[in-house]
C-alpha cells in the first residue's frame, strides 16, 4: 500500500511512458472511465505525452519507490482560440491503488500548475455517470457538475453517460483571460 507521505509528484519523463501505457491500457480494457476501446500502446502514449508537453501543459506522475502509481495531465479543452483560457484534466491511477488519495494529489497539483500558467477554467469530462469515485474526487477539489450528456458512449455492452464538471482557476471569469479574444 502506498504511503501518501512518501508519494512523489513530478513531471513525466519519457522513461515513464511504459508504466503510463500499462495503467491506461488497464483502464481502457476494464473500466468505463475512458471511452477508448482498444489500448493505444506505448508509441501512441509517447506521441500524446509529447503533444501535451510541447504545448507546455503539465503532465505529471505519482511515484513511490520508483513505481509509477498514477498520472495526470491538462490539455486544451477545445482547439478554437476562444477556448484558450480553458483546460481539460485527465487522471488515471494504477489498479489496486484507488481510494488512497493519489488522484486527489494529482488533481491538486494540476489545479495549482494550470492556475500558475494563468488558465481560468478547468473542465472534467468524466466517463460514466456512475463513476462516483471520479465525481467525488472532482467535487472534493472544488468542481461543480455542469451537465450530463446521456447515452453518448457504448462500451462493455451498455450505453454510458458523460458527466461534465467545471472549476474556476485563479480569478476565473472575473478578469480578462490570459488570451483576450475580441472581435
Amino acid at each position: 500500500m502506498p504511503s501518501i507521505e512518501n508519494l512523489l509528484l513530478r513531471d513525466c519523463e519519457e522513461g515513464d511512458i511504459p508504466s503510463i501505457a500499462a495503467i491506461y491500457d488497464h483502464a481502457v480494457l476494464t473500466s468505463l472511465a475512458t471511452f477508448e476501446i482498444v489500448p493505444p500502446g506505448e508509441a501512441e502514449m509517447k506521441n500524446r505525452w509529447r503533444s501535451i508537453t510541447i504545448d507546455h501543459f503539465p503532465f505529471i506522475v505519482a511515484e513511490e519507490d520508483r513505481k509509477i502509481l498514477g498520472f495526470a495531465y491538462a490539455s486544451a479543452y477545445r482547439t478554437r482560440v476562444a477556448y484558450d483560457n480553458t483546460v481539460e484534466n485527465s487522471i488515471y491511477v494504477r489498479d489496486g491503488f484507488h481510494g488512497k488519495g493519489i488522484g486527489a494529489r494529482l488533481l491538486g497539483r494540476l489545479v495549482s500548475e494550470t492556475t500558475a500558467l494563468d488558465f481560468r477554467q478547468m473542465i472534467a469530462v468524466i466517463g460514466d455517470s456512475n463513476n462516483k469515485a471520479s465525481i467525488g474526487l472532482h467535487e472534493k477539489l472544488g468542481f461543480t457538475r455542469i451537465g450530463i450528456m446521456r447515452s453518448v458512449g457504448w462500451k462493455h455492452g451498455r450505453w454510458l453517460d458523460v458527466v461534465l464538471m467545471q472549476r474556476a482557476l485563479g480569478p476565473g471569469d472575473t478578469m480578462p483571460g490570459r488570451y483576450s479574444v475580441s472581435t
